[in-house]
């Protein structure tokens, strides 16, 4: 609904630096796949754990880093705080 009403997909800021990276690391499957659908850039950098793949694979949400990668994820991605 936000995004239908303008919200900046890829907006920078908060501890887990944008919202795909947020969900990522919640492990809510369906609204990274939302945020992807509506351009979050996947590998966009910020936050404590530096990008939306290392977020989700710090918790081990395997079917978000598979949704990642096949959106074209970097793999050796490096940053943040944990990596």
């Amino acid at each position: 609904m936000l995004l239908d009403r303008g919200a900046e997909v890829n907006a920078q800021g908060g501890r887990y630096g944008n919202a795909l990276q947020a969900a990522s690391f919640r492990g809510y499957e369906k609204i990274v796949q939302i945020l992807l659908d509506h351009g979050a850039e996947v590998n966009a950098q910020g936050g404590e754990y530096g990008c939306a793949l290392q977020a989700a694979s710090s918790k081990g949400h395997e079917k978000i880093v598979q949704i990642l990668l096949e959106h074209g994820a970097e793999v050796k991605a490096q940053g943040g705080e944990c990596c």
